[in-house]
C-alpha cells in the first residue's frame, strides 16, 4: 500500500520541504533530518537508485540545502570574509564551490556560492548553521549587509539523461548553460534559479524554486517532462557521492578538520589581499604541515550491505591511525570503497592496514581518490 504524507506523523518542529507530499506520492520511505528539514533518504533499493542515476537520471527532494542570502552595499567584501577561496573573479551569474573557516581553520561548511547580482549572493549549505554564524559575524563587522533566508528550495536533476529533461522543459537555450553557472528563468510562471551543479560527480542541474508554494506543481512537471527519458524518484547516492570523493559533512569533514587535511589547497588563497576568517591559523598549519590527511580505502571481503553507520577505527600493525568516515559498496566497481582520516605516515598511496568494520577486521589499502571519473568529466561536460 502507498504511503501517505500523515502516515509518518512527523512533528512540526522539523520544517517539511514544498515537495514532502510529492516525494511521499512518489514512493519515499524514509526520511532523515539535514538543516532542521526532512529529506527522503529512500525510494526503495539504493542500488536501483544509484543505477537510475548514472544510467538515466533521477529528481532528487534537496530543499534542505537551504540558502543564506547576503544582500546590500558590502556583500561582496562580507562574503570574502567567510571563505579563504579567492572570490576576486567570481562573476555574476557564476557559482563557486567554497570552505566557510572559524577563525582555527576549522571548516564550519563545504557550500555552493552562487552569484545572482553585483550585492546579491546565496550559499547554498551543506549540513550547518551558517545563517547564524553570518549574522554573528555581521554584528561587529562594520559592513552593511543584509544577512536572512529567504523562501529558495532546490531540486537536483542529475545523471546523463538530465539535459534532455532540461531541454524538454526549458528549451534549447538552457543546453549552453556552462557547468557552474546560473540563470534565471520561469517554469510557466514559476519563478526558478537553475545552476549546472549537483551532489552526484554526474551531468547534472539544481531547480531553485523561489515560491514554495508551487512546490507540488513543479515537481510533477518535472517527473511529466523526464517520462520519456526514464527519470526517476530518488535521493542523493552515497555510492555514487563516495566514488566521486564528495564530502559529506559531519562525517568527512567538521569544525576540527581543515582544509590542508582534505587535499583542498586550491580553496585556501593565503596570497588575497582580503583578511578572510582563519588566515593566521591557515597560514600556519600551511607551514607546518598537517598530522592526517584524507585518503581513499580499498576495503576488502564480502561487499557491504550499506554504508557505516558509525565510524570505523583503522589500524596499522594493531595501533590505531585514524577513521573511516564514509564506507560503501560500488556495484560499478565491484569494490568495498571508503574516505578515512588517517595519520599523515601512513596516508601513502599503496599502504596496507586494517579496518576494523560491524563484521570485525578486514584488511584495506589505501588508493587515490575519487574513485571514478577523477577529472570530472562527466559533470563538466
Amino acid at each position: 500500500m502507498m504511503a501517505k504524507a500523515e502516515d509518518f506523523g512527523f512533528g512540526t518542529q522539523i520544517r517539511k520541504s514544498p515537495y514532502f507530499e510529492a516525494t511521499v506520492r512518489w514512493g519515499a520511505k524514509a526520511f532523515s533530518v539535514y538543516n532542521h528539514m526532512y529529506i527522503p533518504r529512500d525510494f526503495g533499493d539504493p542500488e536501483q537508485n544509484f543505477w537510475n542515476l548514472i544510467n538515466d537520471a533521477i529528481l532528487c527532494d534537496v530543499a534542505v540545502e537551504r540558502q543564506v542570502e547576503i544582500t546590500g552595499p558590502d556583500a561582496a567584501r562580507f562574503v570574502q570574509m567567510l571563505t579563504p577561496r579567492d572570490l576576486s573573479k567570481l562573476a555574476v551569474g557564476q557559482c563557486k564551490y567554497v570552505l566557510i573557516t572559524n577563525a582555527d581553520g576549522g571548516i564550519l561548511n563545504d557550500p555552493i556560492l552562487l552569484r545572482l547580482a553585483e550585492n546579491h549572493f546565496w550559499l547554498s549549505l551543506a549540513d550547518s548553521d551558517i545563517l547564524l554564524w553570518a549574522q554573528g559575524v555581521a554584528v561587529h563587522s562594520g559592513l552593511d549587509v543584509t544577512i536572512r533566508e529567504p523562501d529558495v528550495s532546490p531540486l537536483q536533476l542529475q545523471g546523463p539523461k538530465s539535459g534532455e529533461v532540461m531541454r524538454a522543459l526549458f528549451g534549447d537555450g538552457i543546453m549552453d548553460l556552462k557547468y557552474y553557472w546560473l540563470r534565471r528563468v520561469e517554469l510557466d510562471g514559476i519563478p526558478l534559479i537553475v545552476s549546472r551543479t549537483g551532489w552526484s560527480s554526474e551531468l547534472g542541474y539544481e531547480l531553485y524554486l523561489q515560491d514554495a508554494a508551487r512546490g507540488d506543481e513543479l515537481w510533477e512537471k518535472i517527473m511529466a517532462a523526464g517520462q520519456p527519458f526514464g527519470l526517476k524518484p530518488g535521493h542523493t547516492s552515497s555510492i555514487r557521492r563516495i566514488e566521486g570523493g564528495m564530502l559529506s559533512y559531519h562525517a568527512d569533514a567538521d569544525i576540527n578538520t581543515n582544509p590542508y587535511e582534505l587535499g583542498l589547497d586550491r580553496l585556501v588563497n593565503l596570497e588575497a589581499e582580503a583578511d578572510f576568517i582563519g588566515k593566521a591559523a591557515l597560514r600556519r598549519i600551511s607551514a607546518t604541515g598537517v598530522s592526517r590527511k584524507q585518503v581513499g580505502l580499498l576495503i576488502e571481503g564480502a561487499p557491504l550491505t550499506g554504508p557505516n553507520t558509525t565510524f570505523w577505527p583503522v589500524l596499522k600493525d594493531g595501533a590505531a591511525i585514524g577513521k573511516v568516515t564514509s564506507a560503501i559498496h560500488s556495484p560499478r566497481l565491484r569494490q568495498n570503497i571508503a574516505l578515512a582520516m588517517v595519520s599523515v605516515q601512513h596516508a601513502a598511496v599503496g599502504t596496507v592496514v586494517e579496518v576494523v568494520t560491524a563484521g570485525g577486521a578486514t584488511r584495506a589499502t589505501v588508493v587515490d581518490r575519487p574513485f571514478y571519473d577523477p577529472k570530472k568529466t562527466l559533470a563538466a561536460a
